[in-house]
């Protein structure tokens, strides 16, 4: 089954639980809008064809919005299931975006930063000026392979081409600092799904059912995947939550160390010898496919869809799987798992961390303020007025860091980080409310309140016209 036909598959699960039409339903399904491209750059004196997608599978909320993704496995029907992904990820969390998604067939790692920069600013051009981007109708964003580099560069092109529009720095998110990003964004689907196995943790009565010991700390957790996503979460769960990571995976093999890995020291040693490998950290296994194999409390695949599978899903031994990666198991493998009792938390809403805080950066350049910068001194000298009265009142002395520490206005980083977690809390709360209700998935219920959501939108307002 491929990716798309399996996104589908749960889709229709969920919808027999609803009272859907079937005309609606296909319409939901179906993908509005598809463009393949040849993107040919000249390189090394020949020319270098390569090919590219950018599929819009929702309109209904302008506008839409997906990774761009530099990938050799990148495909029309990976593309469309990843479109599908990002518009039922958006209706869970509540951001007002359509779901779209891209991709160019190629190493990145094969081509030097001149060469990849005329690839993308020749793909970035395609897709202008065919209406697959800009700030109201289409926003990409980093993915697999790309990164605020890219971004870049493609809102370079946009600003080149439509020299009239001067929110030209919404038409993309993941940007650089300097160029209109914000802060929070790099990490923020790391942290974002840090937040959701807090939450998970909060609810007792979850954890007692998932069999996992009371305290996040005190579980063994393993991580397939060391690129942004699972970097930046296991930095998060190692300095935040002080956890246990037992394994890294990587596509050349496994770290492990059963009394758990520095994740600070293993980031410095990736950063310098770009490798897990050759370091004092922990065991290294040359068999990368065997992470998910590793017994352990968490299984976070943070890589690419469809690790677990048919072939190897018996010989997975955890309590809980989140899927920080998109579509890491399969149909069958799932019903498996929850049969074995393995509770999965789903990719459609663990790792909405990155639109959500894309969301924040295009709202902030469409109003073209840094967020804070109005109201962060103000607030400052009014909790200091605060505490000078109570220190007045009652004849004490407040310690000069502590008064620092809560006279603190927000700075954009504060307010990215609790937009992020305030929005990953309550969504987590709504599939649990559903799960509770229709006694299903935590799969299952994710859609079935994502599709709740879109039939009410389309109950209400009609099919798009534009």
């Amino acid at each position: 089954m491929s990716f798309k036909k399996n996104v589908d598959h749960y889709v229709e699960q969920s919808a027999k639980n609803l009272n859907f039409t079937s005309d609606l339903l296909e319409h939901i399904k179906a993908t509005h809008s598809l463009i393949k491209v040849n993107v040919g750059v000249e390189i090394d004196g020949g020319i270098k064809n390569f090919t590219g997608w950018r599929a819009v599978h929702s309109e209904h909320i302008l506008p839409s919005k997906g990774g761009l993704r530099y990938s050799n496995s990148v495909d029309q029907d990976d593309t469309e299931a990843l479109a599908a992904l990002m518009t039922y990820k958006c209706a869970i969390v509540d951001i007002p975006y359509g779901g779209s998604k891209g991709g160019l067939r190629i190493n990145p790692n094969e081509y030097n930063d001149n060469q990849l920069r005329s690839i993308t600013k020749t793909f970035a051009t395609k897709l202008i000026k065919k209406g697959f981007i800009s700030p109201a109708i289409n926003v990409p964003a980093p993915d697999v392979g790309t990164s605020e580099r890219e971004m870049g560069w493609i809102k370079d092109v946009y600003k080149s081409l439509r020299p009239e529009d001067i929110n030209y720095r919404a038409c993309v998110t993941g940007k650089p600092r300097h160029g209109g990003g914000i802060a929070g964004r790099t990490e923020a689907t790391g942290r974002g799904i840090e937040e959701v196995i807090r939450e998970f943790f909060r609810n007792k009565e979850e954890v007692k059912k998932a069999k996992l010991n009371e305290n996040l700390k005190d579980n063994r957790i393993v991580i397939q995947g060391f690129g942004n996503v699972g970097r930046h979460l296991a930095y998060e769960l190692f300095n935040r939550d002080n956890a246990k990571i037992i394994a890294i995976g990587e596509y050349n093999g496994i770290l492990y160390n059963e009394s758990g890995i520095d994740i600070n020291k293993l980031i410095e040693c990736v950063l310098f010898k770009k490798t897990i490998e050759n370091n004092e950290l922990g065991k290294f296994i040359k068999n990368p496919k065997e992470i998910v194999e590793v017994e352990c409390d968490i299984l976070i695949p943070a890589a690419l869809e469809g690790v677990i599978n048919k072939e190897n899903v018996e010989k997975v031994k955890t309590k809980l799987i989140v899927e920080a990666a998109n579509g890491p198991i399969d149909p069958e493998s799932d019903k498996i798992l929850f049969n074995k009792g393995i509770t999965v938390l789903p990719d459609i809403y663990v790792n909405a961390g990155g639109v959500v805080v894309s969301y924040f950066e295009w709202v902030k350049n469409l109003s073209h303020i840094r967020f804070g910068r109005m109201e962060k001194r103000y607030q400052e000298h009014k909790l200091l007025e605060l505490i000078k009265l109570i220190e007045k009142t009652t004849n004490t002395k407040t310690d000069p860091e502590l008064i620092n520490s809560i006279v603190h206005g927000a700075d954009e980083i504060d307010l990215t980080n609790s937009g992020l977690e305030d929005s990953m809390r309550n969504a987590f709360n709504e599939i649990l409310n559903i799960k509770k209700q229709i006694n299903k998935s935590f799969r299952e219920s994710a859609y079935y309140l994502s599709l709740k959501k879109l039939r009410k939108f389309y109950t209400k307002e009609g099919l798009p016209r534009h």
